[in-house]
């Protein structure tokens, strides 16, 4: 203890609140823990809220929903014993006021609703359910077809006044994605509008509100074991919004491994920062050591240094994290089921700093070690003299530390094996990067000495003593990846969304048009566009309970994705192939086929869940369950948004099941309206859906997550510029010294600056080969893998973006040689 109190006493008088020599040290270590936290610490709070607002956003301690049919008097008796119920009735519809019309998520609650949190309107009231007659309307509503309290609208065949404004429906969240804002009902209303009839598409929830002390688990268990085949799909108040916690938690973890990347960039920078900082304190540890320092003394007080420096840069990072997630908080309220407020959460801010500490470990104690194994008479010889290898205790605690970081980062993912893919990712990116540029040393050595001056210093520069070219590649390699990802992520989840997706679809949507009136359904279209292009499938809902011999309430995690078994799936039959699909394996059935019933299934999903053709696969529709074998195997088209589904059966299994047709409506722009309106007085039932809505729902969501990815590889970006900076720094005292030689020989600013221009423009040449390719690989795997989208990166915008990195980088370069030019040749030589 004494060794460190006396290191501690050397070290506090060489330190200052500037941390100068330290300052690219705090600055990384400063980006790279605050986007850990704040993002830790985003993600967790989201969680809490979803844990303590459960109920409140599930509208009860459990929901047990089905399709297209209500509880039986047995099902509704057993739900009763559990607790006080609540029945929601769930069903898309148009709203039209006037000739105006919009889709609409028509919602009929009973008396008992809700059972947690207040359904509040603009009027400040809270409420219930509208009386016989009034309907609640969500604002974006009113404000598209001009309504206030008071007017009128028709939904199906109903004439209903605007009761109020809703303000705050405490179950949004947990009611899922919707097509079109929420219009609220009474039951006995819901039977006016006529829009309930056999085969129509609706949903049917049963909240319970349970007794103190009963288990959500438990209550659910009882209840499915009483009524297996139902198809009933299960939510608890633990999971209360299963979409919203997958989300948030995927996108989480992606951030929090961007952050990592982000810190890991940093790393790097920390080490030239240290270098750096050491280079500059050779004449006082030679002195040290003149004196009787023994290494160990040397590494106590620099390490104590550079400890206190990386404690105020992760002391700093913390307290960003800490205000950033209220801000965050504040500014996704609206999308996100979270308060705004202020809140801590203890584990991202521990995690962020451990993560921030071990990097720092990592990669400060080679460099601090090589700098304590030197002998001071090596130390003395000036910075062209190349230190000694760090000793293997040093080469040590660096391994440890970085294998330390690893473990954390792996240990606390949610999917171990996608973390350890991405960090080996990262870590094969820095390797490469750092093998081409001891390739570039060595050919640069090699290559005969050109005729030009300028080229000849430029060329020189990257393999004189003391050259930092492996740090300057990884850095330009870092900073021009990263500028390659961002564009080519933007530009191809701009064109999937703005040309690829909206190209390939309908332009409407029609769900319940009752089957005997399909002629006249496609008549009644055509009367108001000629030539528009319909096409038409019968639809049911229902729910996948079992495959082979696997019964899916067993399951207690699901397959890596078997996302069909979530709830309920779109089921259809078909005589012939639906287009857009691909048979890989087996054989479609005739179209007049009548034997044993069938089924075609997805190949994704098939592969999901080991299945082939022959196995056997259980749906259950409108409370019985069927089993159909597998006859093939298809692969989907999935991008044309028009009727894809993942089950197709034999039209003997299904035909038979009460059930109405959908519709995809392809027509000319700007004729939406007219056929919308023309269906609505014939057909009040049928709701028409503009895909144009639909697409600026995805426009947004999608647009909001390319935006967290963009702030993410931000920080990233800003610690590779940091990580140059750096680079060049480290570098300073050798370069110094070419410039005061050439400067003394008569060699100007400008040539100097020239030379170094040079320099910098060859690594960055050879560099963006590189570049290119990691960063293009990198945004495939986030737009192709992640998002599901097509491959369409702008070359253009990619182009010019590599340009401007480039530029950014040389102009990054040049502007640290800027101090080096107005050093004065007898003083630089002294202290060299």
């Amino acid at each position: 203890m004494s060794n460190w109190a006396f290191a501690w006493r050397l070290a506090r008088r060489e330190l200052d609140w500037r941390f100068r020599g330290l300052r690219l040290l705090v600055a990384c270590l400063f980006l790279g823990v605050g986007a850990l936290a704040a993002i830790g610490g985003l993600a967790d709070t989201v969680a809490r809220e979803l844990a303590v607002r459960g109920s409140a956003i599930l509208g009860g301690d459990i929901e047990v929903a089905t399709s297209q049919r209500l509880a039986t008097t047995q099902e509704r008796a057993a739900l009763t014993r559990l607790g006080r119920v609540s029945e929601t009735v769930r069903m898309q519809a148009n709203a039209v006021a006037g000739t105006n019309a919009a889709p609409i998520q028509l919602k009929a609650v009973d008396a008992a609703y809700p059972l947690y949190g207040a359904l509040k309107l603009a009027d400040g009231r809270s409420v219930r359910a509208p009386a016989g007659g009034e309907v609640w309307i969500a604002p974006t509503l009113a404000s598209r077809l001009s309504l206030k309290r008071g007017d009128a609208l028709r939904i199906g065949t109903a004439t209903l006044r605007v009761g109020g404004i809703i303000t705050d429906e405490p179950d949004r969240l947990g009611e899922g994605f919707t097509l079109g804002p929420v219009a609220i009902v009474a039951m006995p209303t819901l039977a006016a509008t006529g829009l309930v009839q056999p085969g129509s598409l609706y949903d049917s929830r049963y909240r319970v509100a349970l007794p103190a002390g009963w288990s959500p688990d438990t209550a659910t268990t009882r209840f499915r074991d009483a009524f297996p085949a139902g198809g009933w799909a299960v939510k608890t108040r633990d999971r209360a919004s299963p979409g919203a916690s997958r989300f948030v938690g995927r996108m989480g973890e992606f951030l929090t491994l961007v952050g990592l990347a982000a810190l890991a960039i940093a790393g790097i920078g920390v080490g030239n920062g240290v270098a750096s900082f050491l280079t500059a304190r050779r004449g006082s540890i030679a002195t040290l050591k003149v004196l009787g320092a023994t290494a160990a003394d040397v590494a106590r007080i620099h390490a104590l240094e550079i400890g206190a420096a990386a404690l105020v840069g992760t002391i700093g990072g913390l307290a960003v994290g800490i205000v950033a997630v209220p801000l965050l908080t504040r500014a996704l309220a609206g999308t996100l089921p979270i308060a705004a407020g202020f809140a801590i959460e203890a584990w991202p801010l521990v995690r962020a700093a451990a993560y921030g500490l071990l990097i720092a470990i990592a990669f400060a104690a080679p460099p601090l070690a090589a700098a304590g194994a030197t002998p001071a008479a090596g130390l003395l010889r000036g910075a062209l003299a190349p230190l000694r290898r760090a000793s293997w205790r040093g080469r040590t605690i660096a391994i440890a530390a970085g294998a330390a970081a690893v473990a954390l980062a792996i240990l606390s993912s949610d999917q171990p094996q996608i973390a350890a893919t991405f960090l080996a990712a990262v870590s094969g990116a820095l390797l490469l990067l750092a093998g081409l540029g001891r390739l570039v040393r060595i050919a640069a050595a090699r290559l005969p000495r050109p005729r030009r001056p300028l080229i000849r210093l430029a060329l020189a520069a990257l393999h004189r003593p003391g050259a930092r070219t492996e740090a300057l590649v990884v850095a330009l390699g870092l900073g021009l990846t990263l500028f390659v990802l961002l564009a080519a992520i933007r530009t191809s989840i701009d064109a999937n969304i703005a040309t690829t997706v909206p190209a390939r679809a309908p332009a409407l949507f029609a769900l319940d048009v009752p089957r005997p009136r399909e002629a006249e359904f496609r008549r009644t279209v055509r009367s108001a566009a000629p030539g528009a292009a319909i096409r038409t499938v019968p639809i049911l809902r229902g729910t996948i309970t079992a495959y082979k011999n696997v019964r899916v309430a067993d399951l207690k995690t699901l397959p890596e994705g078997a996302w069909a078994l979530r709830g309920e799936r779109g089921l259809t039959y078909a005589r012939t192939i639906p287009d857009g699909n691909r048979l890989t394996a087996g054989r479609w059935w005739p179209a007049d086929y009548s034997g044993p019933p069938l089924v075609s299934v997805d190949e994704r999903l098939a592969q999901s869940l080991a299945l082939k053709v022959g196995d056997t696969l259980s749906v259950s529709l409108l409370g019985v369950e069927r089993t159909a074998r597998i006859a093939s195997l298809r692969r989907i088209d999935w991008d044309t948004l028009g009727f894809n589904f993942v089950l197709v059966f034999s039209p003997n299994t299904l035909a038979d099941a009460p059930h109405n047709l959908a519709a995809t409506i392809d027509l000319p722009t700007g004729r939406e309206g007219a056929v919308t309106r023309a269906l609505l007085a014939p057909f009040p039932s049928v709701s028409v859906i503009e895909v144009r809505g639909v697409l600026a729902q995805v426009r947004d969501i999608v647009g909001q997550v390319a935006a967290a990815i963009a702030a993410a590889a931000g920080v990233a970006v800003a610690a590779g510029i940091a990580v140059l900076v750096g680079a060049i720094a480290a570098a300073r005292e050798a370069r110094t010294y070419d410039a005061v030689i050439l400067r003394t020989l008569g060699a100007t600013r400008a040539q100097l600056l020239a030379g170094q221009a040079i320099e910098y423009l060859l690594l960055g040449l050879v560099v963006a080969a590189v570049a290119v390719a990691l960063g293009l690989g990198g945004a495939w795997y986030v737009v192709v893998e992640m998002f599901g989208f097509t491959w369409s990166p702008d070359p253009l915008a990619v182009a010019v973006t590599l340009v401007a990195g480039l530029s950014i980088t040389v102009a990054i370069g040049l502007a640290g040689a800027w101090p080096i030019m107005s050093a004065r040749p007898a003083r630089a030589l002294r202290q060299i």
